[in-house]
């Protein structure tokens, strides 16, 4: 397979954590270690679309990377530095197979962590969880990772879709009673996810409301699916697509003259990865829901965790783009996994990893929007469950109304 190896060295912080799942198998007793962890390293893999249809999203692993770096730069976690490989499946589910397979059986790594998107993961979810490896942090709030009954070793990082769904249903019904309401939306779960969340906040009323179009990812444009949406009369458009549909779509209604109220899922809400290649001014007005702190907006300038976030991009990512939203996630997600990592203390096997990542007792991070905490549970694996209403007024997202969710 051609795949782009990453490796980097990396380490982390700390916190404590508490009650085991039942699910998950008991921990190895206390110092010992599982696979992919020396006395000297803590071996990390992950598949990413550094090329492909998706690549946009390649920007979160290499934030995750930079970061491991800067925590491998002070001294790692309890001495152990990490090393994370990063492979390049271009967003095919038969390659993110093949890389993870290598990474597992090849690599023998800790765990798979922060690895991207629903199709690649939902490929290799099975596989991991039979083989007793962590798939934590996936970048994705696709509603079937968080199963810890059947799927005890995954959990996402993202909020999860059905939620944020609901959210903007809610939101469309509430500036637009009775107002028909067009989904534009990947044929893959994320896609689905997106449809049942609109369904449930619509109820019996979504039959008569909602019109529903669906793109393939091998698509070239979605012009055809928007004509149709204006054709059945809809006021307030939902999209739930990758930055490259998303971006088309923004300037598709521009090109039309077609201004429906447009609410766009937080996935494809960066400014430099989607806003910016529609073209700042088509996307005036357009409503999105975050979870994460804009940091093109100056109401951050003094905010410590940004702060950090800022010295850290101008350090290890020097020349990046600091709008795209991608680089933020990337930083909180690697983050994440070194506060899990570090509360394994010296008991680093896969189980404990688990036991920690069960048991989250509401941490905060520095580019998350004060309120919005990480919560899980034995039986809860979704860790972001409130987000807030933002509108982009030509330069920046600016955050409207209260917490959500």
């Amino acid at each position: 397979m051609n795949t782009t190896r990453r490796s980097f060295q990396t380490g982390l912080l700390a916190l404590a954590a508490g009650a085991f799942a039942p699910s998950i198998p008991s921990a190895f007793a206390a110092g010992k270690s599982g696979p992919g962890v020396t006395a000297t390293e803590i071996k990390l893999g992950q598949t990413m679309p550094y090329s492909g249809p998706a690549s946009a999203y390649g920007n979160i692993g290499k934030a995750e990377a930079a970061y491991f770096k800067m925590v491998n730069d002070n001294g790692g976690v309890n001495g152990r530095k990490i090393n994370l490989i990063s492979l390049d499946d271009g967003y095919s589910p038969p390659k993110t197979v093949e890389a993870t397979r290598r990474l597992v059986e090849q690599e023998e790594v800790f765990a798979i962590v922060g690895a991207l998107g629903t199709a690649p993961n939902a490929a290799i979810h099975k596989y991991l969880n039979s083989k007793g490896v962590p798939q934590l942090l996936i970048s994705s709030g696709i509603s079937k990772f968080n199963d810890p009954k059947n799927f005890p070793w995954t959990m996402a990082a993202l909020p999860n879709y059905l939620n944020e769904a609901r959210i903007l249903a809610v939101y469309a019904m509430q500036q637009k009673p009775g107002k028909k309401i067009g989904l534009l939306m990947a044929n893959d779960d994320l896609g689905r996810d997106a449809q049942a969340g609109i369904r449930q906040a619509l109820g019996k009323d979504a039959a008569g409301l909602l019109t529903v179009e669906s793109y393939e990812l091998t698509d070239t444009n979605v012009d055809s699916q928007i004509l149709k949406l204006k054709a059945a009369g809809v006021e307030t458009l939902i999209t739930y697509a990758s930055p490259k549909f998303a971006a088309q779509t923004i300037r598709k209604l521009k090109e039309m003259g077609w201004q429906p109220t447009h609410l766009l899922s937080s996935i494809a809400a960066s400014v430099a990865g989607v806003l910016e290649p529609a073209g700042l001014d088509n996307s005036v007005g357009v409503i999105s829901v975050t979870y994460a702190k804009d940091p093109t907006d100056p109401a951050w300038d003094n905010d410590p965790g940004m702060k950090r976030w800022n010295a850290f991009m101008d350090k290890y990512m020097p020349g990046a783009n600091k709008g795209d939203l991608n680089y933020t996630t990337g930083y909180y997600i690697a983050d994440f996994a070194t506060r899990l990592l570090k509360a394994c203390g010296d008991e680093l096997t896969r189980e404990n990893l688990m036991k920690q990542a069960a048991n989250v007792p509401g941490w905060e991070f520095d580019t998350l929007i004060p309120g919005v905490r990480a919560q899980t549970s034995p039986t809860d694996f979704a860790p972001l469950k409130q987000m807030q209403m933002m509108v982009f007024d030509g330069k920046r997202w600016k955050l409207t109304g209260g917490l959500l969710g």
